[in-house]
């Protein structure tokens, strides 16, 4: 019989370095930033934040462990993009030049502070499933490559040489993508926010926020007085009573293989890049790490799943319907591995949208609640650029950031219970798509 992990934990977490947790707030405190979540917004910003600010009072409040949500529990891709597909070619060239900034910015972060960080940049594949979506891809690169974007367009033996990919009519090869683990990122930023003076509490759950001129954040055994807060919360933000009609945590599906061997790697050629991802309504993604497992999501409507109330728990099992479907897509597209053993299984929230896309900015009567969420599955890049960006934000400079899509965006549109689960259950099964999901 197969084996899985039984806590539910990703293979990030396998060779990531020794992380010593922080204590739990015990004692009522007062600050100048108190950042709620510590995945990878939240450490985001307290970097940029007590990097600008040297003699700010910052602390980062974590319910479980760093890395504990979506940011130790994807499926490792750094991804160029904001908004949704089909859209103006200059304004599709002008996101990826951030975006791929954002990456270029975390590579140097990494070699800067030499953090023992597994990170590849080997680019990925963006498969087209049909004919039509081939060919629309295929006009897309043409637009964005006379924009100075480095992309190709792949079909026939061109895409079998880079990837064996049963199904696909086409692709797309951005070089400048990759995979990273976020687990080695995030305790690899401890001792450098540690150093700046950030403070951090792990196994401090927030459970109530009262707005004001100075927030309130009431966790178990203390308070904290804040002059500015920071919803770093993904899917949990609307248990804080934030955007409770505008983000739907959506729990997301992934298996991961035990380590292949190389030689069937480099075969399908999955060696050489960093992963792919379809164009279905239900994307399914794939990556490998360091030490060559196959990591896999999405791909149908079992790999996602929507519980009543924003509860964002689920417990996988190696073989429940969640499972069955992965392998299933898996195998679609790359038969040789119909068979091979899954030994990891685990799930997650994501924040979804109905814009599709992230909203990052600055809320409240008072201007002091700060926000970077609903990053909809897309969220490795634009989670990290967040701290840049927030930390404008406090400083008062907009400017930079006013012509992006998710700029001072407020999430809304999406109907309260019982309205959102019944819609949810009726959409997805009467059409095999999430009315919230991005496509890539």
């Amino acid at each position: 019989m197969e084996r899985a992990f039984d806590d539910n934990t990703a293979p990030w977490l396998i060779g990531a370095p020794p992380d010593e947790p922080a204590p739990a707030l015990a004692r009522d405190l007062e600050v100048d930033v108190a950042i709620i979540g510590g995945g990878f917004t939240g450490v985001s910003t307290a970097y940029h934040l007590s990097r600008r600010f040297p003699g700010r009072g910052i602390a980062l409040l974590e319910a479980r462990r760093l890395a504990n949500g979506a940011s130790g529990r994807n499926g490792g891709l750094m991804l160029n993009g904001i908004t949704v597909k089909d859209l103006d070619p200059d304004l599709m060239a002008r996101e990826h030049a951030l975006t791929c900034g954002a990456i270029d910015a975390l590579a140097a972060l990494i070699a800067e502070h030499r953090l023992a960080v597994r990170f590849r940049r080997t680019g990925c594949v963006h498969l087209s499933t049909t004919q039509r979506s081939a060919e629309e891809a295929h006009e897309r690169v043409e637009q964005l490559r006379a924009r100075g974007l480095p992309l190709r367009f792949l079909r026939g033996p061109e895409l079998e040489g880079v990837l064996r990919a049963r199904g696909a009519h086409g692709a797309v090869f951005d070089p400048t993508e990759g995979v990273i683990n976020g687990v080695d990122l995030i305790r690899a930023m401890r001792p450098l926010l540690v150093a700046q003076g950030v403070q951090i509490f792990e196994a401090t759950p927030v459970t109530r926020v009262r707005n004001g001129n100075v927030a309130e954040l009431v966790t178990p055994h203390a308070t904290v007085r804040a002059r500015a807060i920071v919803l770093a919360t993904s899917g949990y933000t609307p248990r804080l009573g934030f955007f409770r009609t505008g983000l739907l945590p959506v729990i997301s599906h992934v298996i991961a293989t035990d380590p292949l061997p190389r030689e069937l790697l480099d075969r399908l050629g999955l060696g050489a890049i960093a992963g792919f991802f379809d164009d279905l309504p239900r994307l399914a993604y794939c990556s490998t790490d360091d030490d060559g497992r196959l990591i896999f999501g999405g791909g149908t409507t079992a790999a996602y799943g929507y519980r009543y109330g924003n509860a964002t728990a689920y417990a996988a099992s190696p073989d429940d319907a969640g499972t069955r479907a992965l392998r299933g897509t898996l195998a679609s597209y790359l038969p040789e591995l119909a068979d091979v053993p899954i030994r990891h299984r685990w799930s997650g929230p994501l924040d979804l949208t109905l814009a599709r896309h992230c909203a990052i900015g600055v809320t409240g009567a008072h201007r002091n609640i700060y926000y970077a969420v609903g990053y909809s599955g897309h969220g490795i890049v634009l989670a990290n650029l967040a701290g840049r960006v927030l930390t404008d934000l406090y400083a008062g400079d907009h400017d930079a950031w006013r012509d992006y899509a998710f700029y001072m965006k407020s999430p809304s549109g999406i109907p309260s219970e019982p309205l959102r689960w019944l819609g949810y259950q009726l959409y997805t099964r009467l059409t095999g798509r999430s009315p919230w999901k991005r496509p890539a």
